[in-house]
């Protein structure tokens, strides 16, 4: 196995001026003060992560002194580098933030840096018999051979009696809300529109999706991935969707190349899910087989890039990926972190047109995206006032969502 080359990215020259102006108005988001949500991920979710790891794996006694030396770091100390031998280190060389307490530094930073290191303590880049091996394996596989994923297969078989709209919709939507996308497959074509089941979708630009793919001759679609397990199966279908109704002549799935924010799919993780749905019957088989073929023949391509475990927005990204990017009729863009990455992890006021956040991306990009931290852009005020009315933290509960497009 070889280690991640480097990872980072010059902004590229045609950046939008007054974008990246913007952009640099808002502060970014530190990791900051206790009883903060960014704080609440170093304080609590960094040391239980640490702990399940360790109770998921028998790792030998010095991979758990290295876990107790990244606890401790992280709860007690100061940034520290990779150490010399890791294979890698090098791309992490000229980052700014060695020793400053974690609480002082971006948040995506943090996050990021964490899971690279966490890796290195169990030593999955280093030449030896723990090389390669995924640490959050224990839970993807569990939660890929759980019992509501079998639910979930068989409700596909609903699917192909929808109508063709609903279709679309109904699997837009699951692809959007993961593993609680069993709301979409449980519909009929005599049933209420899957928009009147779904609550906490907060902007929804799902029609200029649609009116985009159907522009024009079929185009390739990137589809940029996040979890693995039960919420990558209905981006695999959506897939599956795109390629049968011709809104796309190929799709490419990025992919990480290496494990990364627990569950994050990497290419072992997208197999095992066409695995799944091969092994499945009735519709799930079918969609699995055909996709199976796709990559086959290559209409669905995987891929992965250095750059997608980078701790830094897309606007730094490099022009072999922007490239990429700028030769797709869309780029859709799952989940909470890719949408960190692609406005900027800032502290935008919610009512930022998401064109503005994103007007240096290359080329047409949505967002499927639930609502797990802080940051938010495109709402309409009278959307964000009745929001922050409420007393629920719908900025990162994961009860809200949104369809975002800029074209």
């Amino acid at each position: 196995m070889t280690h991640p080359s480097r990872h980072t990215g010059r902004a590229p020259a045609d950046v939008t001026a007054g974008a990246a102006a913007a952009a640099e108005d808002r502060a970014p988001v530190v990791v900051g003060a206790p009883g903060s949500f960014a704080r609440s991920v170093l304080d609590e979710r960094h040391p239980a992560l640490i702990e399940r790891v360790r109770r998921a794996t028998p790792y030998p006694p010095e991979l758990q002194r290295a876990l107790d030396a990244l606890l401790d770091e992280i709860t007690k100390g100061f940034v520290g580098r990779l150490d010399d031998g890791e294979p890698g280190a090098g791309d992490w060389r000229d980052e700014p933030y060695y020793g400053q307490r974690w609480a002082d530094v971006p948040f995506l930073w943090a996050e990021s840096f964490f899971y690279r290191k966490l890796l290195a303590a169990l030593r999955h880049f280093t030449p030896g018999p723990w090389q390669g091996i995924d640490p959050f394996a224990p839970f993807k596989n569990a939660e890929l051979a759980g019992a509501k994923v079998d639910e979930e297969l068989s409700a596909f078989d609903r699917l192909p009696g929808l109508p063709p709209k609903e279709q679309d919709r109904t699997l837009l939507l699951s692809s959007l809300w993961g593993n609680r996308a069993d709301l979409g497959f449980r519909l009929s074509a005599g049933e209420a529109g899957l928009a009147d089941r779904v609550q906490g979708l907060v902007v929804d630009d799902s029609q200029a999706l649609w009116e985009n793919l159907a522009a024009g001759e079929p185009g390739r679609v990137c589809l940029v991935a996040d979890n693995a397990g039960p919420e990558l199966l209905p981006d695999l279908v959506l897939t599956d969707h795109l390629l049968t109704t011709g809104r796309a002549a190929s799709v490419v799935l990025h992919l990480k190349p290496y494990p990364y924010y627990v569950s994050d799919a990497t290419t072992a993780d997208a197999l095992a899910c066409l695995d799944r749905l091969t092994g499945a019957s009735g519709h799930a088989a079918a969609v699995g087989e055909r996709l199976r073929q796709a990559v086959g023949d290559g209409r669905l391509v995987l891929r992965t890039h250095p750059f997608s475990c980078a701790p830094h927005s897309y606007d730094r990204m490099p022009a072999d990926l922007r490239e990429d990017f700028a030769s797709a009729s869309l780029t859709v863009m799952k989940g909470d972190l890719n949408y960190r990455r692609l406005v900027g992890d800032r502290h935008w006021p919610a009512t930022t047109p998401f064109a503005e956040a994103t007007a240096y991306f290359p080329g047409p990009v949505a967002a499927l995206r639930t609502l797990k931290c802080d940051v938010v852009t495109g709402l309409a005020p009278s959307t964000l006032e009745e929001l922050d009315a409420s007393t629920e933290p719908w900025r990162t509960s994961g009860t809200h969502a949104l369809i975002q497009v800029r074209l």
